[in-house]
């Protein structure tokens, strides 16, 4: 089964060294054992938010699979370590997990309508879904259709200073939005 998984720099989860390829464990028991990851990538934010001190990975999960219903973590005997994740595709990935899954319980990191970057990131799902950051944050934006609630458009783009600018607010066109706040 394809996930997510967040380390420590350098393969690193809770002092144990994975590698690249297959890692093997005996037990996997969500709540004590196991290799840990989860089936929606944004909820490795709920485990690793610091993305400055954080790797993200595509992997594989397999062999003795648990679940515990907190959020979409798993815990497998078997985690093959795939591939190395930008920032820029966690949060493509976690968009394109919603496109799969509209009617999934949304993750607790993504915001309804509108959002202002917090923790180098602001991911946004709504009708005409709207964010801003500062420099070097990720926007990622998912657009909805009104009668299905499936998701018609996404965008994700990084506050650079050039295209995007800090301090404005931003719709799923990447297009200046202006946005008047009253309270």
């Amino acid at each position: 089964m394809i996930a997510y998984k967040a380390f420590r720099h350098g393969l690193i989860c809770r002092g144990y060294q994975f590698v690249m390829g297959l890692n093997t464990t005996e037990k996997a028991n969500c709540a004590q054992n196991g290799f840990h990851c989860a089936e929606n990538p944004l909820d490795c934010l709920s485990y690793y938010p610091n993305l400055n001190e954080t790797d993200y990975y595509l992997v594989d999960a397999g062999g003795d699979i648990d679940e515990d219903g907190n959020d979409s973590k798993i815990a497998c005997t078997d985690l093959t370590v795939i591939k190395h994740l930008t920032r820029h595709e966690l949060f493509l990935h976690g968009l394109a997990y919603m496109v799969d899954h509209p009617q999934r319980q949304w993750s607790c990191h993504v915001k309804k309508d509108r959002a202002r970057a917090n923790n180098g990131y602001a991911v946004v799902r709504g009708l005409d879904p709207i964010a801003y950051g500062k420099t070097g944050d990720i926007l990622a934006l998912a657009k909805e259709n009104p009668v299905s609630g499936t998701i018609e458009q996404i965008a994700v783009a990084a506050v650079d200073g050039i295209k995007l600018y800090p301090g404005i607010w931003y719709d799923v066109n990447l297009t200046k939005r202006e946005v008047y706040d009253f309270g």
